[in-house]
């Protein structure tokens, strides 16, 4: 099969058209095409009223080794390379031990599912409950102000990925293409095939609900064992080496290979680890807010006259300014069409996120405006100094917000002067329960608040109406990612303590959906090849 990249096309362009694409590319005839498929779909908007669809494309061909020849000198047609995914061991008939996986979110899910699909049969734990008691908890809160703190928009099945935007993409390096076994393993369990060629692919929460489900019981039908409301409290060490674990009931489970995969939240996780004397250390993060805009005036500024194209979809940004005070601030989790939401997992506490549905077809866009920190930053030394951090402001947000999980907010404008809020304009904010205008310049420290003030002035030169005075800013937004590093060696072990794989987004090594998956296949290869080493 032959793979042509840099493939150019109007927006308004035809079938018929990408096929003599492909033939004058090819210098072919029709008869010489047997077949072609979109391998990866994406778009050039930088001419916003003249925007541009880019293509690669796999093709089926009479000759390919002539062809191929014949175009040796040409960049953009080479050889398909083979994504096919290669396990990296089989289970041993003699194996006596299961491994373990503690969290069942993006990273946790794809442990399990390659260690089942090797014949491992994991046993994996979860501290919350099982997807669709988790959803109702979860709206629960939003609706009602009833915090489940086992079971909410961080901790249950399918992890904090469940409520967010869905996104499927990445910027790391994925020689291997574990990223395409991910889509593929999405799309068997209900995802919507175009995640496999659109450039920047999504599901949604609904969508995801549905798919979570069927992975469970994949990995059951291979042998895998899940367990939910079985929250860890205790490691089992001996002489450097994972032994077992405790759960809150008591129970205990023997097991020296152990994938910790828990989530950027799992707060208490990390200090139970950190008092065992696995190695820890605190992590630079990022701290702010969510801001809210009308996604159709997004939509004009970025697409012009093709704004509501089915193709483009609902627009998204993403955006960075170096500020003067040698801050960075950039968007992040940008959710086009989407909700502003309660992300607490503490009592007396809020947090904001973002979320969308595969529609992308609510009133708002929204993203976080987000200041990168470090462990300067900290309150103290401690390598837990970042989560003491994170508790300060969303307690300070809670009490700022009425003490009633409503969440602080603030009109853009209002921000920009130094003043308060007091009544709302053009942009309703989504945020569930419900917002309360205040003055959020308060509530961050000032190095944050100076470069929030300097950067959404420098946003709106890049994004007319970015600074819009009725735009709306919810705050706090501090779960951006894990505060701790939960260091690993090349073995993919923890460094002092043998058998204890960190992994995902809670140990350091990702950030979102498809990275933490990712880190999840690596894991369970590490763990595989580790299990068979010691079962020689």
């Amino acid at each position: 099969m032959i793979r042509i990249t840099n493939v150019k096309l109007p927006l308004d362009h035809n079938e018929a058209q990408l096929e003599q694409e492909i033939l004058t590319t090819l210098a072919i005839g029709k008869k010489q095409l047997i077949d072609f498929t979109v391998f990866r779909r994406g778009f050039d908007a930088r001419s916003k009223n003249k925007i541009t669809l880019l293509y690669t494309i796999d093709v089926t061909v009479d000759n390919e080794a002539a062809l191929l020849e014949k175009h040796s000198n040409n960049q953009n047609v080479r050889v398909t390379p083979d994504m096919t995914y290669k396990y990296v061991a089989k289970a041993p008939e003699n194996l006596t031990e299961r491994p373990v996986v503690v969290g069942f979110g993006p990273c946790g899910i794809f442990v399990g599912l390659v260690l089942a699909e090797m014949g491992y049969k994991p046993i994996i734990l979860d501290r919350g409950k099982e997807v669709r008691e988790r959803t109702k908890d979860t709206f629960g809160f939003w609706r009602n102000r009833t915090l489940n703190t086992e079971s909410n928009v961080q901790f249950g099945e399918g992890g904090a990925g469940t409520f967010s935007d869905g996104k499927l993409y990445t910027q790391i390096n994925d020689k291997k293409h574990y990223g395409r076994k991910v889509l593929r393993d999405f799309v068997d369990a209900g995802a919507p095939e175009e995640i496999l060629y659109v450039s920047k692919p999504h599901i949604g929460t609904f969508k995801l609900v549905g798919m979570v489900e069927k992975m469970r019981a994949k990995i059951i039908e291979l042998g895998g064992e899940i367990r939910f409301n079985s929250r860890v409290d205790d490691l089992h060490i001996e002489d450097g080496q994972i032994t077992g674990l405790t759960l809150s009931d008591g129970q205990q489970i023997k097991s020296k290979h152990i994938a910790l995969a828990t989530g950027h939240s799992a707060r208490d996780t990390f200090e139970m680890l950190y008092k065992k004397g696995v190695y820890i250390e605190a992590k630079a993060f990022s701290i702010g807010f969510r801001i809210e805009h009308n996604q159709s005036a997004i939509d004009e500024v970025l697409f012009g006259k093709n704004a509501g194209n089915p193709i483009l979809g609902a627009a998204d940004y993403k955006l960075v300014h170096h500020c003067k005070n040698g801050r960075a601030v950039y968007s992040f989790c940008m959710c086009p069409g989407g909700t502003v939401v309660a992300a607490t997992s503490e009592e007396n506490r809020v947090v904001t996120n973002g979320m969308s549905q595969y529609s992308r077809n609510e009133r708002n866009a929204n993203s976080a405006i987000v200041v990168g920190i470090d462990p300067n930053d900290y309150p103290s030394d401690s390598p837990l100094a970042g989560i003491e951090l994170q508790r300060e402001l969303e307690s300070a947000a809670y009490v700022l917000g009425g003490e009633n999980y409503d969440a602080p907010g603030q009109l853009v404008g209002d921000y920009l002067e130094g003043k308060s809020s007091s009544k709302l304009g053009k942009v309703e904010p989504s945020y569930k329960p419900g917002v309360k205008l205040t003055d959020l310049t308060k509530i961050l420290p000032d190095y944050c608040r100076e470069a929030i003030q300097e950067a959404i002035p420098a946003f709106n030169r890049k994004i007319r109406g970015f600074a819009l005075k009725d735009a709306m800013l919810t705050g706090v937004e501090t779960r951006t990612s894990s505060p701790v590093s939960i260091k690993r060696g090349d073995d993919y072990q923890s460094v002092n303590t043998k058998g204890l794989y960190p992994a995902g987004e809670g140990a350091g090594y990702a950030g979102g959906i498809m990275s933490a998956a990712i880190d999840g296949i690596r894991i369970a290869e590490a763990m595989a090849l580790a299990i068979n080493e010691e079962n020689q």
